[in-house]
């Protein structure tokens, strides 16, 4: 995974588009569907902490986990300006290392994409069914074989915001690989730029892939969306979000 080094700083002005407050609302009442509408909710790399802001307005006890420690100064420079009770914590998905048990998982925006292969997918979900208490719920999403082949594919994206111009170009490896580059040209203000490049790659796992690794850490699937809406997944859906729990007695 990339450590999103000088991306950090410009990520939330290039994510402008991603509605926060749907998602949050989405898991919010998803949570609260399955009784779990307070209590200790894990978000798996949580990026800059915009969810992880949103959730804890809501009434959760948040912990916010990345790779990144630049990511993690973006989300610690929230939490000091909301005054937000949140618990960050700097880790890699597949080495969850929590004090104690968690009421409710996230991962949300491809993040699980990033991984290596198949043997870190199955390796996270068995750290997150490990740090979930029996009957607790896991939400994340991950792109879809279908965008990788015909949207990422090799094509290119040119975002033009207020102080970052970024040129994000897709190699396509394989049917289900993307290497995805990006040229950041970052404004100084005297009409200079600076310039700055990211690289990674994202996997696009099959649904039979995903199952079987939920599986053998004890995950059931309960829901499957197509994004965060009410909306049934078909063949031409870019991102399915998953309701999964731990199996277990709740006491």
């Amino acid at each position: 995974m990339s450590g999103y080094g000088g991306f950090a700083a410009f990520y939330d002005e290039l994510t402008g588009n991603v509605d926060y407050q749907a998602i949050s609302g989405f898991i919010y009442d998803t949570l609260k569907k399955y009784e779990i509408d307070k209590g200790i909710v894990l978000d798996l790399a949580c990026g800059t902490g915009s969810l992880c802001e949103a959730l804890a307005a809501l009434g959760y006890e948040m912990i916010g986990v990345d790779g990144s420690e630049d990511m993690l100064s973006e989300a610690w420079n929230k939490k000091l300006e909301s005054g937000a009770d949140i618990l960050y914590l700097c880790q890699n998905m597949q080495e969850l290392d929590l004090y104690g048990t968690v009421d409710a998982a996230i991962c949300t925006l491809d993040s699980l994409n990033h991984l290596a292969g198949l043997p870190e997918l199955t390796q996270v979900f068995h750290r997150v069914g490990l740090f979930l208490n029996p009957g607790g719920i896991f939400i994340f999403d991950c792109n879809t074989v279908y965008k990788h082949r015909e949207v990422l594919a090799d094509h290119t994206f040119v975002y033009d915001c207020d102080d970052i111009y970024c040129v994000w170009q897709n190699t396509q490896l394989a049917q289900n690989k993307v290497q995805i580059h990006l040229d950041l040209f970052h404004c100084c203000g005297d009409n200079s730029y600076v310039r700055s490049e990211e690289e990674f790659c994202e996997i696009a796992f099959s649904e039979s892939e995903i199952f079987e690794a939920l599986a053998a850490a004890g995950l059931t699937v309960l829901e499957r969306h197509d994004g965060y809406s009410d909306a049934v997944p078909d063949s031409r859906t870019q991102r399915i979000v998953y309701v999964v729990q731990k199996e277990g007695t709740v006491f």
